[in-house]
């Protein structure tokens, strides 16, 4: 059953289910969002658009996300925090007179239960140390430990410093196995390049 969605469109930020985003908002039409979501159901649609141009094609997958924290300044801006809820397909964009964007997606029923093999696991953990070493980045290693499969998976894709077709590429994937498995190739692809090049951006 198709729903509708008020989006905010990002390049480059994606979120997942059961993850957080916080979110600067300062454009008059992504503050007309969030007031529309608070007097409403508190939820708002973030999903990448194709381009940087306004009202550029937008990918096919995103995730609806509740606001969860909010904090109204007095010039009208907002600093909030979604926390995802479930990803969705797009299906069709509306023809709307307000001034954010509005589709039609079918949400997405992800399993919550979904785990790792043991060999996946500390697969995967070895390629982000080999790719946090080469990047120069400081990792609380076993803090990370500590995560569930799916919590580490989905996190690091949300934060991973790759390129917007990467991150769509992996809110795409359809398993934990698959984000994983992409994940691992993506780390290995960008880790051969030298940051201060900016070949690889932090969205």
């Amino acid at each position: 059953m198709a729903t509708r969605l008020s989006i905010f469109p990002l390049p480059g930020a994606i979120l997942f289910p059961g993850l957080h985003l916080p979110l600067h908002i300062f454009e008059p039409r992504y503050r007309a969002l969030v007031g529309d979501a608070l007097a409403r159901d508190r939820r708002i649609a973030m999903i990448q658009p194709q381009s940087g141009a306004d009202a550029a094609p937008l990918f096919e997958v995103g995730c609806v996300g509740k606001i969860d924290e909010v904090e109204a300044m007095d010039d009208g801006r907002y600093n909030i925090v979604l926390t995802g809820e479930a990803r969705f397909r797009l299906r069709r964009e509306l023809d709307v007179a307000t001034p954010f964007r509005q589709v039609e997606g079918d949400l997405i029923d992800d399993d919550p239960d979904a785990v790792l093999s043991s060999i996946e696991r500390a697969g995967f953990e070895q390629e982000a140390r080999n790719f946090a070493d080469l990047q120069g980045y400081s990792v609380d290693w076993e803090s990370v430990s500590r995560l569930d499969d799916r919590t580490l998976i989905d996190g690091v894709s949300q934060i991973a410093p790759f390129d917007l077709a990467a991150k769509q590429a992996l809110l795409e994937a359809d398993t934990l196995q698959e984000r994983c498995e992409l994940l691992v190739q993506l780390m290995q692809f960008f880790g051969m390049s030298d940051p201060d090049e900016g070949r690889v951006t932090l969205q």
